[in-house]
């Protein structure tokens, strides 16, 4: 009867709790910026107070960029940390907003009512269902169930450069028996979920240059070599005609999934036609004999994000240019090592110019994959109150993305990560008119409850 006392509290305060959450949108906590350095300490100050009036021992640590918040609750049982983001996305383009990006609404929709606003959904809105969830306990019982950390970041969105140095110097005060991330969403936008898998990170920018200044098409046109057509066949190359990447070694480490994951993807009846009609698109690109799901979260990619070269400005200017640019990242699945990868798509590149050509190399961040183990009962133990909750099968799934805290928290800290996130897919995470489903802040505060009361 516990939980139904909080969960009853949660019913009733909800429209406190939405006032809390559009207070905290309010403040423009944009991290790569910094012109909004003030804002992101003003946004850690309001997550200090909140939490204080918890009986939260919260305090601010500052770093060489945005500061962390940390906060510690005593009790009996397991050690839970719950991590979440308190940083945005810039708003650029400002004009594609319906109404200011800080100035949150809550909004009526063919489909219920919404949070309007940067960060509703990432990573704000999500943060405080945890909180939110604390908040109703705390209110019932006069304490919280169990010790609690609290770990709130500011620079997500920004590359994380504090993170690793804050977790390394700070690992015993981090350390614990699980670590609850809310950062994800739910299996297209209905099925609760549990991600089990994350996809690594690596980025690389090239150049190749062929002669020393651009050229007159008209005099070298034909006897040259031109970088962008030297540039374009090294693309091209990357993927045989099945969709599989040609990077040699590549697909060391790459492992396939158990019967048991498989089958219960498989009974998730994805609809990619749906999923890629959404986009205007139709047909799966990737590895031929791989299921579409398959294709997003456990199957690792190789994608050009840009690609530059000659004259790009309006009208004609018939130049072959000196240099020609891309950008291309990798997602990364199982064991594969960045490094070996990085050191194959250099040489890969390297060995396919002709001569006249020569490249250098810009490498970008990398991380590798993070795979959660399902084996610690607590994670059939939140399945099961995710099921009840939202009274739809809750599931293990993958995710397509990078979200680097759940392996920092394995590498680092040895604290299995659990991902349990309510973001739906037509949110608009970093695009303008973000929003958070208010039935995800209202249904994502009650799951936590029930995970809390779950696991103590």
């Amino acid at each position: 009867m516990s939980l139904d006392a909080v969960l009853a509290k949660i019913d009733a305060d909800l429209p406190q709790a939405t006032d809390r959450l559009l207070d905290l949108l309010r403040i423009p906590s944009i991290s790569t910026d910094p012109a909004f350095a003030e804002h992101c300490q003003t946004a850690a100050d309001w997550l200090v107070n909140d939490l204080q009036t918890l009986g939260v021992a919260a305090e601010k640590r500052e770093t060489p960029g945005h500061p962390m918040v940390i906060g510690h609750v005593e009790g009996d049982g397991p050690h839970l940390l719950f991590y979440g983001h308190y940083d945005v996305q810039p708003v650029d383009p400002l004009e594609l907003w319906d109404n200011d990006p800080f100035d949150p609404q809550i909004e009526d929709t063919a489909k219920g009512q919404v949070i309007r606003g940067r960060g509703s959904a990432d990573d704000k809105g999500q943060l405080m269902t945890f909180v939110e969830a604390c908040r109703a306990w705390k209110d019932v019982h006069g304490t919280l169930p169990c010790r609690i950390t609290f770990f709130f970041e500011g620079e997500e969105e920004s590359g994380s450069p504090s993170l690793v140095p804050f977790m390394l110097e700070n690992a015993e005060e981090l350390k614990s028996d699980l670590a609850l991330i809310c950062d994800t969403g739910l299996f297209e936008s209905k099925t609760p979920a549990i991600v089990t898998m994350l996809r690594g990170l690596l980025g690389e920018e090239f150049t190749i240059q062929g002669p020393t200044l651009d050229l007159h098409s008209g005099m070298y046109g034909g006897i040259s070599m031109n970088p962008i057509r030297v540039m374009g066949n090294v693309i091209a190359a990357l993927h045989d005609d099945q969709g599989r990447i040609t990077v040699p070694n590549f697909y060391d480490g790459v492992q396939d999934l158990s019967d048991e994951l498989e089958a219960q993807w498989q009974g998730l009846a994805f609809d990619h036609a749906s999923f890629l009609g959404d986009v205007g698109l139709s047909k799966p690109a990737g590895e031929q004999d791989r299921t579409p799901l398959e294709m997003i979260w456990s199957r690792p990619t190789c994608e050009v994000n840009g690609i530059w070269g000659g004259y790009t400005g309006d009208g004609f200017k018939t130049v072959l240019p000196s240099e020609a640019h891309a950008k291309i990242s990798f997602r990364l699945v199982g064991d594969q090592d960045p490094d070996a990868i990085r050191e194959n798509f250099r040489a890969y590149v390297t060995n396919m110019l002709p001569e006249d050509c020569t490249v250098t190399f810009h490498g970008h961040s990398s991380g590798r994959a993070s795979v959660t183990e399902t084996i610690d009962p607590a994670f059939e133990k939140a399945r099961a109150a995710l099921t009840t909750e939202w009274r739809v099968q809750a599931a293990y799934v993958g995710c397509g993305g990078s979200i680097p805290i759940a392996g920092h928290f394995q590498n680092i800290l040895g604290t299995t990560p659990m991902l349990i996130g309510f973001g739906k897919d037509d949110d608009a995470l970093h695009s303008p008119n973000e929003k958070y489903d208010m039935e995800s802040f209202h249904h994502g505060i009650r799951s936590w409850a029930r995970i809390l009361d779950a696991l103590t």
